[in-house]
């Protein structure tokens, strides 16, 4: 069937220079990707950037028009559906309307050469294991839209892949029921203790549920890390704003010594901070980016060195319930603000067309890939 692929002990998937077009269009290019088993691996990116492909190629739904797709050790790129270790939840869940959800549930086993009582107790326990004990005799049409869903995975699960595959099973969903969903999804996960790989395009979704996340963008996988790194310190300017940080400034670096370089952004502040390994050139124009949430407003100035103080005008801010969210200008820059309602006196005491000073941790700015 295939041949051993790595000698990696955690690696169950691994995605070795996958390809694929459609009509001369080139939707995935060169993915290099490994899923570690027990993992909770996301594949997140916008509307169309490849990753339900990348999923369906996995599946053996598609097949790439070059690369390999080794599961376990076995290369299955050129193995049919039926023969490889993986099940698939679909978006729209692909129940049978005319089946029970007993019989949902038991329709892969019967093709597995099992007693009916086998059959019978892997059924129960699958809808013990999705808490939907009791509902084996209605119809799809009888199931809420969570029920559905949890049908769904009962019947992936009753077969005991070694990887459960999932198309944004949750879109379908209210938002509070998506909420709870996504809660369960993670505990389901770790009960069953098999390497689930998720499709989505919503960046919370993705951040509470995973272990790790491969951000994709036209095709191409921009970053791969836990939610923390993603968030927190995106490698691209794609993944950076994918991910809400909004604030992208573009400076001049100017370096000082092997330890101190000195950053300038143009006809507003010059300010020192340590190297790093990002900034690998001695002199020229970079970007890095502070998230919403990192920057404060104050009437003056920080002064201290761990602080960057720019002054602004405050153009507009908008009153989110939890938040509230601001948008300042200074000198060509726009800034975004997003401070929590811990004090409500503090929201009132800024107004828009007051000038003002937007202040952030020089440890809170992350320095993009150039």
């Amino acid at each position: 069937m295939g041949e051993l692929a790595s000698s990696s002990v955690q690696a169950l998937v691994e995605i070795q220079g996958v390809s694929k077009s459609f009509n001369n269009v080139k939707v995935l290019n060169n993915i290099n990707l490994v899923v570690n088993k027990g993992e909770f691996f996301s594949l997140l990116g916008p509307s169309g950037c490849g990753k339900t492909t990348l999923l369906r190629i996995i599946a053996g739904f598609e097949s790439p028009n070059s690369g390999r797709v080794i599961i376990d050790g076995i290369d299955y790129t050129d193995i049919p559906p039926y023969k490889r270790p993986v099940n698939m939840v679909f978006q729209n869940y692909a129940l049978f309307p005319h089946l029970n959800v007993f019989e949902n549930i038991a329709f892969g086993l019967r093709y597995q050469n099992l007693g009916k009582a086998e059959i019978r107790k892997r059924v129960f326990d699958a809808l013990e294991l999705v808490q939907l004990t009791g509902l084996e005799n209605r119809k799809p049409s009888e199931l809420s839209g969570g029920q559905k869903q949890r049908v769904a995975l009962a019947r992936a699960l009753v077969l005991k892949p070694k990887v459960l595959l999932l198309d944004e099973p949750l879109n379908a969903l209210d938002p509070k029921l998506r909420k709870e969903m996504q809660i369960e999804l993670k505990k389901l996960q770790h009960e069953v203790k098999i390497t689930f790989i998720f499709v989505t395009h919503d960046q919370e979704e993705a951040l509470s549920i995973s272990d790790r996340i491969a951000v994709i963008n036209r095709g191409e996988i921009e970053q791969v890390g836990t939610g923390y790194e993603i968030f927190e310190r995106p490698r691209t300017e794609f993944v950076a704003n994918f991910m809400g940080a909004r604030n992208l400034f573009t400076g001049i670096l100017h370096r000082l010594d092997k330890h101190i370089v000195e950053i300038e952004l143009p006809n507003l502040v010059r300010f020192k901070v340590l190297s790093n390994k990002n900034l690998r050139f001695n002199n020229g124009e970079f970007k890095f980016i502070v998230r919403p949430e990192k920057i404060l407003i104050r009437k003056a100035p920080v002064k201290n060195q761990a602080f960057v103080s720019i002054p602004a005008v405050i153009e507009s801010k908008l009153y989110c319930g939890a938040s509230t969210s601001w948008v300042l200008r200074a000198n060509g820059f726009l800034i975004f603000v997003e401070e929590q309602n811990r004090d409500v006196k503090l929201k009132n005491e800024f107004s828009p067309g007051e000038e003002v000073y937007v202040v952030w941790e020089k440890r809170n700015m992350v320095f993009l890939e150039v």
